[in-house]
């Protein structure tokens, strides 16, 4: 096929340019040139992408960090280094491993140089989608349109977990996209050398992660369409890809029956119903081709007046002026005859669908605004023609069409501000709860566990939190048993990891490349309620009876919490610096120190720390918190004190009662004659 057949120029090159801070604030001054789109030689529209990058994914950007599986991943980076990458990966996906063998090489393991590159790949995934496009449809407009989809899918909510998601998901998405455009660029050249381009990027897009094994059906879907549903010359140039498709099948079925993969299991074929597939189709096209690209509303309007919802939709406001009127209100050149617009539909509906196919045999579940959305990135490029098509068919004139699509990239550019935001609070949360346990446990002995029930944040789980822990109190591990292991016991507890609660009992932990070794007895139980400060609980000190009316699975684990473990006086004490600058310090501060003191039976320290946080002003969101100071109040002699915080902690919150009577019962046995009166008044027998 001659290049004219396809009304290309020859002249058609890949080029970025490059982009700088005076070209970007020339831009600013004077814009058309560069969105415009010149037909004579192809320049990925480098501006508005870079812009709505920024918009959707930078302005929140230095106040993020690391989440879930970016802790464990980092902490093997910094401590083990990216070698361990190789290893570490041999039972989960080992085509991965030189991903990030690459990327941890060339990016250091602090949270803003990670997000700073997430925010280079984002660009990229839109630059790669619009130069693909472009060789597909051969229609500049729809390939912009396309590309700017692509990089605000609202679907996808994980940017943020840029350690993992980039490595795992976006890099190889990006070689599966430009595998497309190498593919029809082959067509428009007839160059062998595109060919092979195309099965290499194929390669190391499919064969990393078992996400984009469906996509390949797209490329067949694409070249029926060139080829004007001729299926011959279609198999005949599909054909080298379909190889390469059934080589991963291949492995795939080897690797998951009986390789080494220890992950997620095939459980969908495990009950084939005809019903169960239809419904799982019907809410992935539902969710996919039509909820998605208005979530924000209902999500921002439910939480109205909130500033984070108005500071939202006045982003959704300021993009879609700029989209509608900076980017898509030019007019654009098609130097190939348009396809049928159903065509867009049908490979939209079949896109959806293939990209499902991974997850739904992995029996895991599509739910939006959640970790498992991160099953969108394979359903990005079908979702995106399947809306394309759409607006196209319901809306005939061109000028409503680049409203509608202004308005759903918009759209995008809010929900993905408001996930950032998300992730923002996440990762203040995280910092809170780091410092705190750095506080309270200044050291702590080896081969500890710390168990507790669940943590008050979405997007850890006890593993992610282990990696950060080891950092705090293991800054100088380079390699070895693990030192110290995280279990929720809501997850955990019954299961071959943690059977029992049973003491004495030894635990065997692999955590990637290390494993922990300890015992049930070795161990330290900690809570942190959704608005309080952390603790360590303490069977000694009646925690088991105060917390009777949380969860059995905390309660159970308190009678094998050993204060004794840490240690309180370190040479050098634990510090979550590697992440944050020590926050100033506030009740949660006085009380970690407060609790720390009572452990060591200091109780004056304790009415001191106590009088210097009432002083400043502070004061607990928690009214159990004022337990530890009531019982120093009164065994330092200053029993008025102790019996006006006590009144005062029970008006505030009456579900105290049980935790004060013991705290009180506890004085008594020491100073009897003292408290009587006090345990009656509050009626503890009762």
């Amino acid at each position: 096929m001659r290049n004219e057949e396809c009304g290309m120029k020859n002249n058609f090159s890949f080029r970025i340019p490059r982009f700088t801070l005076m070209n970007f604030l020339q831009k600013l001054r004077n814009p058309q040139p560069a969105t415009r789109i010149h037909h004579s030689a192809f320049r990925i529209p480098h501006f508005p992408l870079a812009l709505l990058t920024l918009l959707a994914y930078g302005l929140l950007l230095p106040f993020t960090g690391f989440y879930w599986d970016d802790l464990p991943f980092v902490w093997i980076a910094r401590f083990l280094g990216p070698r361990e990458f190789i290893p570490a990966f041999a039972p989960f996906r080992p085509f991965l491993a030189p991903v990030f063998y690459f990327t941890t090489s060339l990016v250091p393991p602090t949270p803003l140089a990670w997000q700073i590159f997430a925010l280079i790949v984002r660009f990229l995934v839109g630059a790669s989608a619009w130069w693909t496009f472009k060789q597909i449809w051969q229609d500049e407009r729809r390939a912009l349109i396309g590309a700017l989809l692509i990089l605000v899918f609202p679907g996808y909510s994980q940017h943020w977990v840029a350690f993992t998601h980039i490595n795992q998901e976006l890099i190889p998405f990006i070689f599966y996209i430009l595998s497309f455009g190498f593919t029809f660029k082959a067509l428009q050249t007839r160059q062998t050398a595109h060919v092979v381009i195309a099965l290499l990027l194929q390669i190391c897009g499919v064969f990393p992660t078992e996400y984009f094994f469906g996509l390949e059906g797209l490329r067949f879907l694409f070249l029926l369409s060139f080829f004007r549903r001729n299926f011959l010359k279609t198999l005949k140039t599909w054909l080298p890809h379909l190889l390469v498709w059934a080589l991963n099948a291949a492995w795939l079925i080897y690797y998951y029956k009986f390789g080494a993969y220890h992950s997620y299991e095939v459980t969908a074929t495990q009950s084939p119903t005809v019903l169960y597939f239809l419904q799982e189709a019907l809410d992935t096209l539902a969710k996919v081709g039509f909820y998605i690209w208005i979530q924000i509303l209902p999500l921002t309007f439910a939480s109205l007046p909130a500033p984070a919802s108005l500071l939202t939709l006045g982003l959704v406001a300021l993009s879609f002026v700029f989209i509608q009127f900076q980017v898509l209100g030019f007019k654009f050149q098609v130097s190939n005859p348009q396809l049928p617009i159903t065509n867009y539909l049908v490979i939209g509906v079949i896109g959806i669908l293939l990209g499902r196919l991974p997850s739904l045999a992995a029996g895991l579940p599509l739910t939006l605004q959640s970790s498992y959305d991160r099953f969108m990135v394979s359903m990005m490029i079908g979702g995106t023609i399947f809306i394309i098509g759409l607006v196209e068919i319901l809306f005939k004139n061109q000028k409503t069409q680049s409203a509608v699509f202004a308005l759903l990239i918009a759209l995008g550019v809010g929900q993905q501000f408001f996930n950032a935001n998300i992730f923002r609070r996440d990762w203040e949360k995280q910092r809170e709860i780091y410092w705190q346990m750095a506080w309270r446990i200044p050291a702590l002995k080896p081969n500890t566990i710390i168990f507790t029930h669940q943590m008050p944040i979405d997007y850890e789980t006890d593993m992610s939190f282990t990696a950060p822990i080891n950092w705090i109190y293991a800054i100088n591990f380079t390699k070895g048993n693990l030192p110290y292991l995280m279990l929720y016991t809501e997850k955990r507890l019954g299961g071959s990891t943690l059977p029992t609660l049973a003491p004495n009992m030894p635990l065997r932990f692999p955590y990637r490349t290390v494993t922990f070794h300890g015992n049930t007895s070795q161990a330290i139980t900690i809570y942190m309620p959704k608005n309080g400060c952390l603790r360590v609980l303490d069977p000694k000190h009646g925690d088991a009876e105060i917390y009777a009316n949380q969860p059995a699975v905390l309660t159970q684990a308190i009678p094998l919490s050993d204060v004794s473990r840490i240690i309180a006086n370190p040479a050098t004490p634990a510090s979550a610096e590697m992440f944050f600058a020590e926050p100033k310090h506030d009740w949660c501060y006085y009380f970690a120190k407060a609790e720390l003191a009572q452990q060591q039976n200091d109780y004056p320290k304790v009415v001191a720390l106590g009088n210097e946080a009432v002083a400043l002003g502070y004061q607990p969101e928690d009214q159990n918190e004022w337990l530890v100071f009531i019982e120093a109040y009164a065994l330092t002699d200053d029993i008025q004190t102790a019996k006006k915080l006590s009144i005062s902690a029970l008006k505030e919150d009456p579900r105290i009662k049980r935790g004060m009577c013991i705290v009180w019962k506890r004085v008594q046995s020491q100073s009897k004659a003292a408290t009587t009166k006090m345990t009656e008044e509050m009626k503890c027998g009762k």
